[in-house]
């Protein structure tokens, strides 16, 4: 009986780093061959380049530094075979493609078929699409080799069945949301398993790559749709199956998928790593107000970079309850972080002062609110500047959506780590958190929120609760639902209409905001693209 092992590289590649890039992937070539035994050793889509490497495609320098990437890999790998993603150019025509390389030699070579261009994807504007299928063989198995977005199409695995593949490779830079990873497994990969008959080896990127993160998760799943195997989530791996004419063995141990809260604090936490590190920043800095949001955002951060490589700043106002400066503090020591108070209010003064004869006769109103954050923001960037640190802004995607944000005050900042995250996800990702250990106040979690801009205020001054606008927020940006479909689930229309309103108004905001980790389908950005100047009411 033909046994072929095989080595599933779940890797984090940077983009545009190809020299690096090739030395991991050699390194773990060198490590499935020496440690697991494998003759074969697979990596994700486009891994020569990173995904996604956008615009740099358009540049022929990059292009001709990732052809000599694959040159030095196929030069420089022994004893393995390699099944590798990466750019390919024929003639005006690019192609995103996978190429097999053996005893130094491409031995086969797939163009992927299917382009997807929605959402985060962009790929139509740099790649053409191949129309073949691509069968080849190793060790007496004959793999059949898809790219990504091909699995989630019938006709691209059925034509490698057809053509007599025994087993169906599908390599994967798949990025996390929400639902993800339950969807590729039971709705589309172990459906087009179970159509054509034959297995399918699912495997992902892993790492952040600015707004995105790639869970992993690889899995493979038998031609009767079941999975067999599936390595970690978030996590970098290297393991062992065993092809056989019977199908297919797992050798090592097999993960679970994650809890909700679980896999998107620990997404929030691979994207704020990789950011801060692949962009080269000794660390971040945040303001620590005593609210629920900064907490989450400290406890990420920590989590991500650990405690010696962030910095905590409390900016009490005159209008700072004494509570919110002993939580912070207690949020602060409890995570072991480096963590001052800076008094804001002689600021405040000095920058009223230099208004006043502008301002005069004019009522207090929100400007005055808005000064203090900026300040606050000021002194943040002032101290990211002389120490290297990444402002990391707070807000959340509630926030965000209906600008109940200070445009150069609390969204100044270089990474927003939750601006795709809803307050009341917030709320559960806080309990989450401390369920791991503490790192939260209570009362924190349970007293109402507020901005502590103005005397005794309150979020519900101004918005409606949460558990009333998150679900409105949700249909209207993540749905695309009208007022009308809103107003018919149960929800009051002059509320749903003043949201919208809010909603709309506030996009020339959140085209300045930073970027910020992608957890759902619909995150600002990339993914909902609308117009600053619109008409349409």
């Amino acid at each position: 009986m033909n046994r072929l092992p095989i080595a599933i590289a779940q890797l984090n590649f940077t983009v545009g780093d190809v020299d690096a890039n090739v030395d991991k992937m050699l390194d773990a070539a060198q490590r499935a061959r020496s440690e697991l035994d494998c003759r074969v050793v697979i990596f994700p889509e486009l891994s020569i380049t990173g995904y996604p490497p956008e615009d740099l495609l358009f540049r022929r320098d990059f292009l001709e530094r990732t052809k000599a990437g694959l040159a030095r890999l196929a030069g420089t790998a022994k004893d393995i075979s390699i099944i590798v993603g990466h750019p390919h150019q024929v003639g005006a025509h690019l192609y995103n493609a996978a190429s097999v390389i053996s005893e130094g030699q491409i031995t086969a070579r797939y163009l992927k078929r299917e382009l997807p261009n929605f959402g985060v994807f962009d790929e139509k504007r740099y790649f053409s699409a191949g129309d073949q299928p691509c069968v080849f063989e190793i060790g007496g198995i004959n793999l059949g080799l898809t790219i990504c977005e091909d699995v989630w199409h019938p006709q691209p695995v059925a034509d490698c069945a057809s053509a007599g593949a025994d087993v169906v490779v599908n390599l994967n830079a798949s990025p996390y949301d929400l639902h993800k990873a339950r969807e590729r497994e039971e709705q589309v990969v172990s459906q087009r398993a179970k159509a054509s008959g034959v297995p399918i080896i699912y495997l992902n990127l892993v790492g952040g790559q600015d707004e995105l993160v790639f869970d992993g998760g690889s899995f493979v799943c038998s031609a009767d749709g079941e999975v067999i195997t599936r390595q970690a989530f978030f996590e970098e791996t290297l393991s062992r199956i065993d092809i056989t004419s019977q199908g297919i063995e797992p050798v090592n141990p097999s993960t679970a998928l994650l809890p909700r809260e679980e896999s998107v604090y620990r997404a929030l936490c691979l994207g704020v790593g990789d950011y801060v590190r692949k962009n080269g920043f000794q660390g971040a800095v945040l303001g620590l107000s005593g609210g629920i949001d900064s907490a989450l955002t400290l406890a990420v951060a920590v989590d991500a970079l650990g405690k010696d490589n962030v910095h905590a700043v409390m900016m009490p106002s005159r209008y700072t309850r004494k509570i919110s400066i002993e939580d912070a503090r207690i949020e602060a020591e409890a995570l072991g972080v480096v963590h001052e108070v800076i008094p804001i209010e002689p600021l405040v003064e000095s920058y009223r002062t230099q208004l006043d004869p502008i301002f005069q006769g004019l009522p207090e109103d929100t400007t005055e609110e808005n000064l203090q954050s900026r300040i606050r923001g000021n002194l943040l960037m002032a101290i990211s500047n002389k120490t290297g640190r990444l402002v990391l802004a707070t807000g959340n995607k509630s926030e965000m959506a209906v600008g109940y944000a200070t445009l150069y005050g609390d969204m100044a900042g270089g990474f927003a780590v939750i601006k795709d995250v809803f307050k009341t996800l917030v709320y559960e990702l806080a309990a989450y958190r401390n369920r791991i250990g503490t790192a939260i106040p209570e009362r924190v979690i349970t007293r109402p929120p507020s901005a502590e801009l103005a005397p005794d205020q309150e979020d519900t001054d101004s918005l409606p609760p949460y558990e009333v606008l998150d679900p409105i927020l949700e249909a209207f940006i993540e749905h695309d639902l009208g007022a009308d479909e809103i107003v018919a689930k149960g929800f009051d229309a002059e509320i749903v209409e003043k949201i919208m309103r809010m909603v709309v108004r506030n996009e020339y905001k959140r085209r300045q905001a930073p970027p910020g980790v992608r957890i759902t389908r619909r995150a600002f950005g990339r993914d909902r693209r609308y117009p600053i100047t619109s008409g349409f009411n």
